[in-house]
């Protein structure tokens, strides 16, 4: 049973590294995700900012050239967005894919740990059963020694 319990815990230890891999990984995906956010929703201020900007100055008026100028900027600050959005998009799947890998590793490790809690479970049981048969083989001994007449 020995060679079974030492095989069970590195299986165990093997599985506490993996999950704790996965998680530090997973960690680092949500790093990445927030920050890729964050570059986002600084994006979206800025062109909202400078979209205001450029309102009020159509309502002031505009030269030809300051109105293209303000439209070619907005295009590739509109063209950034969605560069920034599908980046994301693709971070958002990142991280589901770690998450899922998170889980699966401590849904083995988990599985690992069921299986050392029942492993343990009948060591208990052969150990208490051999306690009993070892107070059961007493008790008889004494019993017998006590039935026995005395040799003349």
């Amino acid at each position: 049973m020995t060679s079974r319990i030492s095989a069970l815990n590195t299986l165990i230890e093997l599985a506490r590294a993996r999950s704790d891999d996965a998680a530090r990984r997973l960690g680092k995906l949500n790093l990445q995700n927030m920050d890729l956010q964050a570059k986002l929703d600084l994006l979206l201020q800025y062109g909202e900012e400078y979209r205001a900007r450029f309102d009020a100055l159509m309502r002031q008026g505009l030269t030809a050239s300051d109105w293209r100028n303000y439209r070619e900027f907005l295009d590739r600050l509109d063209a950034a967005i969605v560069e920034q959005r599908a980046v994301l998009a693709l971070m958002n799947q990142r991280v589901r894919a770690g998450q899922s890998a998170w889980k699966a590793a401590r849904r083995t490790l988990a599985s690992y740990d069921v299986l050392a809690q029942r492993q343990l479970q009948a060591e208990r049981a052969c150990a208490a059963r051999s306690e009993q048969k070892q107070t059961d083989e007493h008790v008889n001994n004494a019993t017998a020694r006590q039935i026995q007449p005395p040799v003349k």
